[in-house]
């Protein structure tokens, strides 16, 4: 009998184990660690109100010493820029929104990926220039998807059109209630991004790009006019409704 070299490709790696994958930590679950707070109205580095802490293993957004949000949005910026990755964490909404928050920020938080450097935020900046992976939870009766797209200060492109628009929904389920709720995000430089919610992909595009209409962003454009973004800062946001996040890990790709 004869085989043929695929064939015999197949027959030899029957039982072969897949390469492990080098997830690293980005969260150690006892401190903040490489972590950096910039919080609109407050320098980078002041963590006002202890917004962003660690209890019980999580990573906590916490407005428990504000009497009102006051649009003091907030972000944790992890120490390093990332290219070409995979992001995985778990997030939960839990007890009830800090007052004076925003009826769209409810049970609303994200992922910035491609983010700018805080340092060259100004002081009063609500967000970073960067792609956001919006995160919502449901109020229990109507539906909210979730692993969303935003784009503070840049633009994407979904088959071969540039897309202005702020932000676009993806196709998940909605997630009621404070489950827990795993969320990926595939990031390939200047290409493709995916986001994948409790393993399915829920919303893929490409060519993550300034915006050169953004105040913020035309701040970041190179004298070569360059606008494409190769790679960026990672941080996770604080929009006034409570939030926990778990299990932050990353694999680098080539």
């Amino acid at each position: 009998m004869k085989f043929s070299a695929f064939a015999i490709l197949i027959v030899a790696c029957i039982g072969c184990s897949a390469p492990e994958e080098n997830w690293q930590p980005l969260f150690n679950g006892e401190n903040l660690n490489g972590w950096m707070p910039k919080i609109k109205g407050y320098p980078l580095g002041e963590n006002y109100g202890n917004t962003f802490k660690v209890e019980d293993g999580l990573l906590k957004v916490s407005y428990a010493a504000y009497d009102s949000f006051n649009n003091r949005f907030g972000h944790l910026f992890y120490k390093e820029k990332f290219s070409n990755y995979r992001l995985r964490l778990e997030y939960r909404f839990v007890g009830e929104q800090c007052p004076g928050g925003e009826g769209w920020a409810w049970r609303n938080s994200g992922v910035m990926v491609h983010g700018q450097d805080p340092a060259t935020m100004d002081l009063n900046q609500n967000f970073p220039v960067s792609i956001e992976v919006q995160l919502l939870g449901g109020d229990g009766n109507t539906e909210r998807t979730t692993g969303n797209l935003c784009t503070p200060g840049t633009n994407v492109a979904m088959n071969d059109e540039l897309i202005t628009r702020h932000c676009t929904n993806s196709n998940s389920n909605t997630y009621h209630g404070d489950q827990w709720v795993k969320a990926e995000i595939e990031v390939h430089g200047n290409n493709v991004i995916r986001h994948i919610i409790n393993a399915d992909t829920v919303l893929t595009y490409n060519k993550p790009q300034l915006d050169p209409d953004d105040k913020f962003a035309e701040k970041l454009i190179d004298k070569g006019g360059q606008l494409l973004l190769e790679a960026g800062t990672i941080s996770l946001q604080s929009e006034s409704h409570p939030v926990e996040f778990r299990n932050i890990e990353i694999l680098k790709l080539p």
